[in-house]
């Protein structure tokens, strides 16, 4: 077969600097062999870039071997040849045999495969609580693999992705010049009379069109762009039926995204002259928001952060009973969250230099709602937002 051209996002070595680092974490929790199935770890790890997730396909990271080994479907085999670093004799296609089989399973095929890699006996780490990671898949190689050990390797790659590299904070610099933009078309768009589809139609647009310089990806979330009554809740998209109204508020909760790393944001307009009660909470979410801000510095935990943040509603009747940040990054549909570092109490992770998180203190009271965040990175001294964009109610 000719030689496929690739497109590495990144240098080889900052693929093997991750590779490496995972295989230390292998051997701390002592893990001889990782089966990775998230499609935002298996990109981390191997540059993979392809929206053929509906179907079993992951990555091998073998202790004793250099490079991973990609098996998916073998009509998606090219693509792993196109966007990853991985050599061909890294590269494993399955036949459709094993597609969505009422048959047969496509951990049958990787048993066989672990069998001739030579590593069927050793410890076996599975990603057991993510979403790729169903019941059927760890029952099916528990039945194939009797002499090997499966143990919980849920959010083994996960914990290596936390910290970024420079490489990879530059690709979130660029992510936060398209959601800057995102973000313009949005307020902009909403007004009186204007079609809620309308309005996320060109944000949409805005995502994927980027820049004048580069382009943009489709982000892990939807834009979630409530309004009315519906902003009383998390995680509400548009009315496809409906046109914004005077007296609407309407969260917007956007994000840019540049070879799948994420730059986050949400706001809050208002059409009309706004009630006192949402500017009291605007002002108290906003005044929150930066006095831990300028709390934040590597060496405190995220539950330190999360009861500075605590303090400063102290005495204003706003409550924020759920977390208030997560770590963020490279991801696919669901979620732009890494599932690690939470901003909550209970949470002892200790920040440090190079992590990014997402601080989001939405409030959500009985009829309405407000958001103003910041998707911010922890320095050698403190942190640095990521985006400078007016922290305010918008009213309109």
């Amino acid at each position: 077969m000719a030689s496929l051209p690739k497109k590495n996002v990144f240098e080889i070595s900052e693929y093997e600097r991750r590779v490496r680092l995972t295989k230390e974490r292998m051997d701390h929790v002592g893990i001889e062999v990782m089966l990775v199935v998230d499609p935002a770890n298996m990109n981390y790890l191997t540059g993979y870039d392809g929206w053929s997730f509906y179907v079993h396909q992951g990555v091998i990271v073998i202790g004793d071997r250099d490079e991973p080994v990609w098996f998916g479907r073998r009509q998606d085999a090219n693509g792993a040849r196109i966007t990853s670093w991985l050599n061909d004799d890294s590269i494993f296609g399955y036949p459709d045999e094993y597609v969505q089989s009422r048959y047969t399973h496509t951990m049958v095929y990787v048993a066989q495969l672990l069998r001739e890699l030579g590593v069927s006996e050793r410890s076996l780490g599975v990603e057991m609580d993510n979403y790729w990671f169903s019941a059927q898949m760890l029952l099916t190689l528990e039945s194939e693999l009797p002499e090997a050990e499966i143990v919980d390797g849920h959010n083994l790659v996960n914990w290596v992705k936390t910290v970024k590299s420079a490489p990879e904070i530059l690709y979130m610099r660029q992510a936060a010049q398209i959601c800057k933009r995102v973000m313009d078309v949005a307020i902009d768009g909403i007004a009186v009379g204007a079609w809620e589809k309308d309005v996320t139609a060109a944000v949409v647009a805005a995502q994927i069109a980027g820049t004048d310089e580069f382009g943009g990806d489709p982000p892990a979330i939807f834009p979630i762009m409530p309004s009315a009554e519906r902003t009383s809740t998390a995680h509400l998209t548009f009315d496809p039926d409906r046109k914004y109204q005077k007296g609407d508020v309407v969260l917007l909760e956007l994000a840019g995204s540049r070879y799948r790393y994420h730059a986050p944001l949400s706001r809050t307009v208002y059409l009309g002259d706004a009630p006192d009660d949402l500017k009291k909470v605007a002002d108290v979410v906003v005044n929150g928001l930066n006095g831990t801000l300028d709390f934040i510095r590597p060496g405190v935990t995220a539950e330190e952060v999360e009861a500075k943040w605590r303090e400063h509603l102290k005495g204003t009747g706003v409550e924020k009973p759920s977390r208030v940040g997560y770590s963020y990054g490279l991801s696919y549909v669901p979620d732009w969250g890494e599932h690690t570092v939470s901003l909550r109490p209970t949470d002892k992770t200790v920040l440090e230099p190079g992590m990014t998180i997402h601080f989001m203190p939405g409030i959500w009271l009985d009829t309405y709602g407000f958001e103003c965040s910041e998707p911010f990175l922890v320095t050698e001294k403190g942190c640095e937002k990521f985006i400078e964009y007016p922290q305010k109610l918008f009213v309109k």
